[in-house]
């Protein structure tokens, strides 16, 4: 299960670096002004969601079921003393529409229908790292 359980960080691991990076190059889109760039920023965001970040979505959530029925099921369901897990689990999902809100944007990019500012992008790119820290202290700290 150690296997599974690496796996399972790597693909987390590669799907933060995706979460972290393309709204920074929704940024840079979003403040573009010629055509060459806005092309540019197409075809890297594009490369980016679909060759980095979903693959490691699915792979990360994967393995993290795939823990999560090996390891506690049983408890999980009870919710005997694994409030921490519940709302681990909770905040995957939240990251999970969080995810899929980045492509809805991609794809507002990919036909020019953008109508955020790269201010508002730049605080779109913070969600990330606040479920990262709180799913971080609920795993190793296990607080509830």
């Amino acid at each position: 299960m150690l296997w599974i359980k690496a796996f399972h960080i790597i693909f987390v691991v590669t799907w933060f670096a995706g979460l972290f990076y393309l709204p920074r190059l929704f940024v840079y889109h979003a403040m573009a002004e010629d055509t060459t760039s806005h092309e540019r920023f197409k075809v890297m965001e594009r490369k980016l969601y679909y060759g980095i970040m979903a693959p490691s979505a699915i792979l990360a959530v994967g393995f993290g079921i795939w823990l999560l029925v090996a390891y506690w099921w049983q408890p999980f369901l009870t919710a005997t003393g694994y409030l921490w897990l519940h709302i681990k689990v909770l905040l995957v999902v939240i990251l999970i529409g969080y995810h899929l809100y980045s492509g809805k944007l991609l794809n507002d990019f990919k036909h020019d229908r953008n109508h955020h500012s790269h201010i508002f992008y730049r605080w779109f790119n913070e969600f990330p790292v606040l479920i990262l820290i709180a799913t971080v202290i609920l795993v190793e700290v296990q607080p509830f």
